[in-house]
């Protein structure tokens, strides 16, 4: 699906919380609790998001305010997996949202079940008997999944999806896969190789195309391309990418750098280097997307992505659907930032 054109201030009256974010400086999820007077925010954060909030015309949904026309006052937040790092972030950080504005949470793992996805999006009649609305956390959603939720009796909105007809959050994909691949380049490496998420593991958000979008975008812009043996193709885990660097290893040939499509693949390519006697950026240079707080410990050098502001972002716009907020859906990209550590260098055959 095609992304939505990314709504700013100067195409809206409406001044969003992530105005108010830049503006301050501060991270969404710090903002959201400075505007509703939540404790453990300094005053000097405090006074940042006032004083931005007033400058901007921003209201905060009020705590106290009921839903619009709501019968539950609950929400459900539904992930394909509870268990993983990138997915409890992202709950912590909705459910935050929405109890600070007076909601019930009720979590739904699908667990990457088809018989449980199937219970919940063939029956959203059942559903919005329990919840008022619905905030999807990097669920991949078929054609027919997306028109019976927009046709549902559900306020609807997703982190990580594009191209819906609800307010959506996310990053771009494509520019953060060509961010890590520049910096590869950069450093004069010339030979590539990618550990991209199975499409076929179906249930999260189909990332995988945007990243080698991204990743060979940057390549073909230094007349480079990537050889069809050198993309693999595995589950997005540590699991996953071990077994993609072993088989790199053992049967396609090692190049001066790879790209992992997320952290944790990348945590276990270094396992699987170090099973081989080989070590990032010794023997080969190592990148990936997301910056897993075990990135930092691992010295991995990765592209971060704002999770926990993605979903609390996304919460705040469904709630304040719930509370009555007309108009055409928004489609925001938070930024990335490489950060670099220890598993990058320059390739040892530059002087």
């Amino acid at each position: 699906m095609k992304g939505l054109r990314p709504c700013s201030l100067t195409e809206s009256s409406r001044a969003t919380i992530r105005d108010v974010a830049l503006l301050s400086s501060l991270s969404i999820c710090t903002v959201s609790r400075a505007l509703r007077g939540l404790p453990n925010v300094s005053e000097d954060a405090q006074r940042r998001v006032e004083d931005a909030a007033s400058k901007l015309g921003y209201r905060a949904s009020s705590a106290a305010a009921r839903l619009a026309g709501g019968r539950t006052g609950s929400v459900a937040i539904i992930v394909p997996r509870a268990t993983t790092w990138f997915f409890a972030q992202a709950v912590e950080a909705a459910e935050e949202v929405f109890a600070d504005s007076g909601l019930d949470s009720v979590l739904i793992s699908l667990r990457g079940r088809a018989d449980v996805r199937e219970r919940i999006f063939g029956d959203l009649d059942a559903l919005a008997q329990r919840v008022d609305g619905v905030l999807l956390l990097g669920v991949d959603l078929c054609d027919d999944e997306v028109q019976a939720l927009a046709a549902s009796p559900l306020e609807v909105a997703s982190m990580g999806l594009s191209g819906v007809p609800w307010d959506t959050v996310g990053i771009d994909d494509v520019q953060a896969a060509h961010a890590a691949t520049s910096h590869l380049l950069g450093l004069g490496h010339g030979e590539f190789a990618i550990l991209a998420a199975d499409e076929d593991d179906r249930g999260t958000v189909g990332t995988s195309g945007d990243r080698l979008a991204g990743f060979t975008q940057a390549l073909a812009e230094h007349h480079l391309e990537v050889h069809p043996d050198r993309i693999i193709k595995e589950p997005s885990s540590i699991e996953g990418g071990y077994r993609a660097m072993t088989e790199l290893i053992d049967n396609r040939g090692l190049p001066e750098a790879v790209f992992a499509a997320c952290d944790e693949a990348a945590f276990g390519a270094l396992k699987a280097l170090r099973e081989h006697g080989l070590s990032a950026p010794k023997d080969v240079s190592l990148i990936a997307i997301d910056d897993h707080p075990m990135s930092t410990v691992l010295g991995l050098t990765t592209v971060a992505q704002p999770v926990a502001d993605q979903a609390a972002f996304a919460a705040d716009l469904l709630t304040e659907r719930l509370q009555g907020r007309s108009g055409a859906p928004q489609d925001h990209r938070l930024p990335v930032a490489l950060i670099e550590r220890k598993t990058t260098r320059r390739p040892r055959r530059q002087p």
